[in-house]
């Protein structure tokens, strides 16, 4: 029997010795350089360092070291094939290959300079990985520690089916890799001809948006801002598809609001949203009071820290929520939630109100996939059509389309002021007519619609709608304008004396 060769090169030493002694024992010769070499030594482990196998010293700094004929014609051979190419030119062929990358992520991560960041850009490893990988036939690859129990029990055997798995898995690693540092490079093509995007699973979920779906949880590895994988869970049960949907979905109105408040979500609609001058707890009784009966079972999020004055305004209103999220919790307020064992609590980074959502927003369509921009509304003047409003109409119209932007279309919300705060007090919500989301938020609402204003994302094709909210008693509006009709549209609105103001951007929500 020919001598069997393992070449070992691992940036991840996780189980490196246990598989090398495995590989010993089932009589392969180890290749090694590096810092994998300097383990194996320690550990007392034989190996023949690449350099010795080549007859070519490392140079360039390391740069250059398994780039060699002797590695890769060992790697690629075919055997039964190449033997005659391989023996002319002194190649051994190689059966296992074990190599992950150099830690590029965790070094631009903890803030490496550029020049740190390319030196730390692998290239002889993903060249081996993928020739590995190439030759699955022949060759087994490892890239994930996980692994090496299998191998150690394959490498006697005639295990097709296994090598071809980590040969798949091998080229989604080197394939993340590469996007990483092409995220890290940047493009100033906004939307270039191709994307690569880079996905690391954070958790798998029981099932998807129904039981009979499958699902899992992915982020992007290097984005940071407002991702949900920067949130902490910090008890509660497992999230699950649905929750990390609304949740997103909460933190969006929350954190758009102007000031301290909260929101309450389901089914990825906000059913209440409240601000309040005396802080969250004013402004969490005010939001929950907007719908109390659709806050069961929703989602919480406030865009202020939790103190335990807060947690205990929340569990007093004995309201169950799947999830409660919140930039920060002070400790009693995490002693508090923790007597409720099954909800979700999650703390969010304490830079959460400051960052914005990194890369693009992506939507799956059959067969590909839907990129823009993030929902960020331009600078822009509104602009009065009818009389003037006044401070606190000027006030609730702000509020009011700071929801409307995070409300499924078509969207309608009405606001009014309680007090020191201001609430949402009706949602019409994913209507295929503007004028039945009208008519919907009018049934919604919970306190009087006279003296409410209203908000929609996008231009009211018809004066139906705003003689609908005319008629309900709602004193002022706030819309994007731009419809054939908006003569029209606008007249309505003044013979009811209403006040109008033009913003010039819309924000469709599917």
């Amino acid at each position: 029997m020919s001598r069997r060769y393992a070449l070992l090169s691992v940036s991840d030493k996780s189980g490196l010795v246990d598989f090398a002694r495995g590989l010993v024992a089932a009589e392969f010769t180890l290749l090694s350089t590096g810092g994998t070499a300097g383990a194996l030594a320690e550990a007392g482990i034989p190996y023949v360092k690449v350099a010795d196998h080549t007859g070519a010293p490392e140079i360039m700094d390391g740069r250059v070291k398994t780039l060699h004929p002797k590695i890769h014609g060992g790697i690629l051979g075919r055997r039964g094939t190449d033997e005659g190419v391989a023996a002319a030119h002194g190649i051994e062929f190689i059966d296992v290959v074990a190599v992950n990358l150099y830690p590029f992520e965790a070094t631009v991560l903890a803030g490496a300079d550029e020049a740190t960041g390319v030196e730390n850009l692998d290239i002889g490893g993903p060249a081996m990985v993928r020739a590995a990988a190439k030759n699955y036939a022949r060759v087994h690859i490892v890239v994930d520690p996980a692994d090496y129990p299998a191998v150690l029990s394959a490498v006697a055997t005639d295990d097709l089916l296994l090598r071809r798995r980590l040969a798949a898995k091998a080229y989604r690693h080197t394939s993340t890799y590469d996007a990483i540092i092409a995220r890290w490079f940047g493009c100033e093509e906004p939307f270039p001809s191709e994307i690569a995007v880079p996905l690391r699973r954070m958790q798998g979920l029981r099932y998807g948006e129904n039981p009979h779906q499958a699902a899992a949880f992915y982020a992007s590895p290097l984005e940071g801002g407002r991702s949900l994988a920067r949130a902490r869970q910090l008890q509660g049960k497992e999230l699950s598809f649905n929750n990390l949907g609304d949740l997103d979905a909460a933190l969006r109105v929350a954190f758009d609001l102007p000031g301290a408040g909260c929101a309450i979500i389901k089914h990825a609609n906000p059913c209440g949203a409240a601000v309040h001058d005396d802080g969250l707890v004013a402004a969490y009784r005010l939001a929950l009071s907007a719908d109390p009966v659709s806050a069961y079972g929703g989602i919480l999020a406030l865009n202020r820290r939790l103190t335990g004055e807060d947690a205990s305004a929340i569990l007093a209103s004995k309201v169950f929520y799947e999830v409660i999220a919140a930039p920060g919790l002070d400790d009693t307020a995490k002693s508090l939630l923790a007597a409720r064992a099954n909800l979700r609590v999650l703390e969010l980074p304490e830079d959460w109100a400051e960052s914005e959502p990194a890369g693009h927003d992506v939507s799956r369509v059959q067969g590909g996939y839907l990129v823009q921009d993030w929902d960020q509304e331009p600078a822009s003047e509104w602009r009065s059509v009818l009389r003037d409003t006044d401070a606190e109409e000027l006030a609730a119209l702000r509020f009011a389309w700071a929801v409307c932007a995070n409300v499924k279309s078509n969207a309608i919300v009405l606001a009014r002021r309680e007090g020191g705060g201001l609430v949402v007090n009706g949602v019409g919500a994913g209507q295929m007519s503007r004028v039945d989301s009208v008519r919907l938020a009018v049934e919604k609402a919970t306190r009087p619609v006279p003296g409410s204003v209203l908000a929609s994302d996008a231009f009211f094709p018809f004066p139906d709608g705003v003689a609908t909210a005319a008629q309900a008693g709602v004193t002022a509006i706030v819309q994007p304008g731009g419809s054939i009709r908006d003569a029209e549209i606008i007249e309505t609105a003044r013979v009811a004396g209403m006040a109008m103001l033009l913003t010039g951007t819309r924000h469709f929500r599917h």
